[in-house]
């Protein structure tokens, strides 16, 4: 078995896992917008402030970039997973606009281990990524699948 920290055994039901901080800059929303989502809000701070967004705010899809790191970060590189089957839902609340600090967490909602592959349980759960006034800026619901650590034992 693995010497990670995080297996499908430590997702209790219930259990809240911090997120961040992490403050976004200009440059880097720029820098992804102009690869990625070319549109004037992401591109430029006048066009930005122009807009609904009011200010440079950042693509959704960087958004959600940034949300991963911040899992990767807090609790995913040092598991055991395996992958997700897929996002549930992920919403974008309020914008994110550039030098806002981020935090935010994770709620596991429900696990089950898998009948089809012994070794492998799967872990719902719910994140939300807030600004530096508490305000949500994104929320996203999928499942993980995690090895446990002790196949055997009852989970």
């Amino acid at each position: 078995m693995t010497d990670k920290t995080w297996a499908y055994e430590d997702f209790e039901i219930g259990k809240i896992i911090e997120l961040g901080p992490r403050t976004v800059d200009a440059a880097e929303m720029i820098e992804f917008a102009a690869e990625f989502d070319p549109q004037p809000m992401h591109l430029d701070e006048k066009a930005g402030k122009a807009s609904l967004l009011g200010g440079l705010g950042a693509s959704g899809l960087f958004t959600a970039g940034v949300f991963m790191r911040m899992m990767c970060d807090a609790y995913l590189l040092d598991s055991t997973s395996q992958g997700s089957p897929g996002v549930d839902h992920l919403n974008f609340r309020k914008p994110l606009i550039a030098g806002d600090t981020l935090t935010g967490r994770t709620i596991v909602l429900s696990r089950r281990v898998s009948s089809s592959r012994p070794g492998l349980g799967f872990v719902s759960v719910r994140h939300e990524l807030f600004n530096q006034n508490g305000e949500l800026v994104s929320e996203m619901a999928n499942t993980g699948m995690f090895l446990l650590r002790n196949p055997g034992a009852s989970a």
